[in-house]
């Protein structure tokens, strides 16, 4: 693991990272400021699985975090590099995973740094929760592209920029429910799904799916949806030459 220098990290907010940053301790507590991504991550792992087969396959997670879904994805049997440029949740990631017994490699690198390292060396990259976050999401949806091998398959999931994400990701989970810090999202910088699919076109990705996640207030669970409203899930595809 390399978590000294941040390779190319010119597509990044220090004001975004520093909000990650100051979650890193509590990334694997499942009832801190990371909560959402506990539970939401049987789903996404669901929908990655219907996309593509895990077991022996190349994985890049950008923006991994604490390794979520990199260990989740491990678990599965994938070969799982998890990269971020932010050192203190990638410390907390790599002493997670060996506690846990679980293989997985981190590298604090941009994505469009290992695009060019690694170009086309993965059979499956996957971007959660990141691209709302960075001041150039079509520069990064490029990278994930150019890291993906002809043939592979592309996971992004990220916030639609409509009102009802508003009023449920920003309004309900920073300042009623506040189970996000707040300050978390900024919703102009929520994605449309035109926008990605056109950035998508732009980079050579094909989209395949697009399915929302909905929440259940009175179970308090999430759910695969075809309201794509708030949160939602995209599928790529880099058609084979």
């Amino acid at each position: 693991m390399n978590t000294n220098t941040a390779h190319g990290n010119g597509n990044a907010d220090p004001v975004e990272l520093a909000k990650f940053s100051a979650l890193a301790q509590s990334w694997w507590d499942p009832r801190g400021p990371s909560k959402p991504l506990h539970e939401l991550n049987p789903l996404r792992l669901r929908y990655i699985e219907q996309a593509v087969q895990l077991s022996g396959a190349r994985v890049l997670d950008v923006g991994c975090g604490g390794g979520i879904l990199s260990e989740a994805m491990a678990r599965a049997g994938a070969h799982v590099l998890g990269i971020d440029l932010e050192p203190q949740v990638l410390a907390v990631a790599e002493l997670h995973a060996i506690e846990a017994g679980v293989q997985v490699e981190y590298a604090r690198i941009a994505a469009e740094q290992i695009a060019l390292e690694r170009a086309a060396a993965f059979d499956l990259v996957t971007c959660m929760e990141l691209l709302e976050h960075v001041p150039d999401p079509a520069a990064t949806v490029a990278a994930l592209a150019g890291s993906v091998r002809p043939g592979g398959t592309v996971v992004v999931s990220t916030l639609n920029r409509k009102a009802a994400a508003f009023a449920v990701a920003i309004i309900g989970a920073e300042y009623i429910a506040r189970v996000l810090p707040r300050g978390t999202h900024e919703y102009l910088k929520f994605i449309r799904p035109s926008e990605l699919a056109r950035w998508g076109r732009a980079a050579g990705l094909q989209l395949q799916d697009l399915t929302g996640i909905s929440y259940n207030p009175l179970t308090r669970s999430f759910r695969l949806s075809a309201n794509t409203d708030v949160n939602y899930l995209a599928h790529f595809i880099r058609p084979a030459v």
